[in-house]
């Protein structure tokens, strides 16, 4: 119900996606459902636009162990939560690396101002986006992740080419202090 697929101003959209899957790991087979739930909102105040967005996903009938590292719930990035490295956000090994997890919330908020740049085609995107990721099905709040930045927004034809920068507010030992991505569409 959103006005545009890349640059949305007005409306709302929702997605739920239920994907059953079998996992086999030294002949043993595990069944296990994931369910991801993604909802938008947009909103226009004259020239501007509030965009929010909240995340949630997990992964039932199966051990973290008994699912394959593929198939886990990551976050972190630019269409996660940005501040942090692709998978940078949710549980990690003795050296460091991302191992996943059954159960991810995510939440999004940001504010799309427009600028009288090169003819109004330029907007200045302040933000902050939040997450988590838990080893177990259900999700805890206890180790959430939180980033904000700026970005801006070239507005072309094709949608807008986005670039944002974002810091992570309560960093581990494994983040950088800024992340850059760049993208072509809205964040969300």
């Amino acid at each position: 119900e959103s006005d545009d697929l890349l640059d949305p101003s007005e409306g709302w959209r929702a997605t739920l996606f239920l994907a059953p899957e079998v996992s086999r790991q030294g002949g043993a087979e595990s069944f296990y459902l994931r369910a991801q739930g993604d909802a938008s909102t947009y909103q226009s105040l004259g020239d501007l636009v509030l965009a929010g967005r909240v995340r949630a996903a997990t992964i039932q009938g199966a051990g973290i162990d008994d699912i394959a590292p593929s198939r886990r719930l990551y976050g972190g990035g630019g269409a996660s939560v940005r501040g942090y490295g692709f998978q940078g956000v949710g549980p990690r090994d003795t050296l460091g690396n991302p191992t996943g997890g059954a159960s991810l919330v995510e939440f999004s908020a940001e504010a799309r101002i427009p600028t009288p740049l090169f003819g109004g085609a330029i907007e200045v995107v302040p933000f902050i986006d939040a997450g988590s990721v838990s080893r177990g099905s259900t999700p805890t709040f206890g180790d959430i992740r939180w980033g904000a930045g700026l970005g801006i927004r070239y507005k072309t034809t094709f949608g807008p080419i986005r670039v944002d920068v974002a810091a992570p507010l309560n960093p581990t030992e494994f983040d950088s202090p800024v992340v850059v991505y760049v993208s072509l569409g809205q964040a969300f």
